[in-house]
């Protein structure tokens, strides 16, 4: 029979009845000729309750005694939805990690696989069992339990799926699949039934919700089929996959926002070899992630560098810029939190003239200044005053009919 990787998010666990909802839809796709893997992540909150107490204890937040605490709330899960299928009269088989087993590197807390041996897997699906597998953990070549970081359930998922040879890796989340863009702001928003991974990558990067990055990266690598879908209904959703040549036909797949941006100015710096690196280097010592830079050249040796952050960084960021800046003799430090970005996304760019200025263009139209830009290959990203960000999405929406393409 052929198999399948089912992946729910802890949403699903979060009540009695709701493990009874989850188990009965795995009980179907189990019916309906199928080998399930389940890959299960602990209830909604319980990671968190887990690390919380950890702080409470003023406990170090690494190391494999910490990895040992917050991957117990997989474990949890996993009892509680294999003893539901069981009740309902089905073989059931569970694996932590460690006993699949998951082999991951040793960086506690975040983790990568390393290989996983499916043997044991394959011999209960031989056996009729369906298989209920604990996300977000592993073990590495010493023993020991390791966590993959947050989100790293749909990375477990993924993994299995591809060591099995599945044919899609399912992951259930409260996301229908993935839109053209936000429908509660954009009501001619589609949903998209198959798009490429390197699409999803760049509209996951900017704020799609549905699956996670490193899962995505492992599934283009290994060529496994993901179909983002909702636990709530039984409608199908958006398969994530290899370029189709009809792919490329679509100029802009998808339109993405992130208002997690902030924005900061460093004005009169020296126009000399260095100076930029020296700010930017600063901020990666501190694990400051920038995105988008400019740098304008003004007059008397001087220059202007603009750059954003995640608004979470925005404090700690403009301290450093700042002390830097003293040091450097620039004139002054601006920072702006009150920015977002806008992103328009699609394969079709590679190999058509003129798509920044169509996008430039519709957003001039309606009075939305552009402060700063940053491009990829199938992507152009836009600064934007914040207030506007959902008209910028609309307009853009409507400026490249993407409706009409999904």
């Amino acid at each position: 029979m052929a198999c399948i990787v089912q992946k729910y998010g802890g949403v699903f666990m979060a009540t009695p009845e709701q493990i009874e909802k989850t188990a009965q839809r795995i009980i179907d796709s189990y019916n309906a000729d199928k080998d399930v893997v389940v890959v299960i992540s602990a209830r909604a909150g319980e990671t968190n309750r887990l690390i919380e107490m950890a702080q409470e204890m003023g406990t170090p937040q690494a190391g494999c005694e910490y990895d040992l605490l917050i991957s117990a709330g997989e474990q949890v899960s996993m009892g509680l939805l294999a003893l539901c299928i069981a009740k309902n009269g089905y073989k059931v088989k569970t694996f932590l990690g460690w006993q699949v087993p998951i082999i991951t590197d040793s960086h506690h807390t975040h983790a990568a696989i390393d290989t996983i041996d499916p043997r044991k897997i394959t011999t209960e699906l031989a056996l009729g069992s369906i298989v209920v597998v604990a996300g977000f953990q592993g073990i590495d070549r010493k023993g020991t339990i390791t966590t993959l970081g947050r989100g790293g359930g749909d990375t477990s998922a993924v993994a299995l799926a591809h060591a099995l040879g599945a044919e899609e890796c399912e992951l259930y989340s409260d996301v229908d699949g993935v839109f053209t863009a936000e429908p509660s702001i954009c009501s001619e928003a589609r949903k998209i039934a198959a798009i490429s991974y390197d699409e999803m990558l760049e509209l996951a990067s900017q704020g799609a919700r549905g699956v996670q990055i490193r899962a995505l990266e492992y599934a283009k690598q290994h060529n496994v089929t993901i179909h983002i879908r909702s636990g709530f209904t039984t409608e199908p959703g958006t398969l994530v996959t290899g370029e189709q040549l009809a792919m490329e036909g679509v100029l802009v797949t998808g339109i993405v926002y992130d208002k997690n941006e902030a924005k900061i100015a460093v004005l009169g710096v020296p126009d000399k070899p260095g100076t930029a690196a020296r700010i930017l280097n600063g901020l990666a010592d501190k694990d400051i992630s920038v995105d988008m830079i400019v740098q304008n050249v003004g007059q008397d040796g001087q220059a202007d560098i603009t750059f954003s952050v995640s608004k979470t960084d925005l404090e700690n960021a403009h301290r450093i810029t700042a002390q830097i800046a003293t040091e450097v003799n620039a004139r002054e430090v601006i920072a702006d939190k009150n920015i977002s970005k806008v992103s328009i996304v699609g394969l079709g760019m590679r190999n058509h003239a003129g798509v920044a200025a169509r996008m430039f263009s519709a957003l001039a139209y309606n009075n939305i200044n552009i402060q700063m830009i940053s491009t990829s290959e199938i992507k152009v990203s836009v600064a934007i005053e914040e207030k506007y960000t959902e008209l910028a999405v609309r307009v853009l929406h409507e400026a490249f009919n993407v409706a009409q393409q999904a």
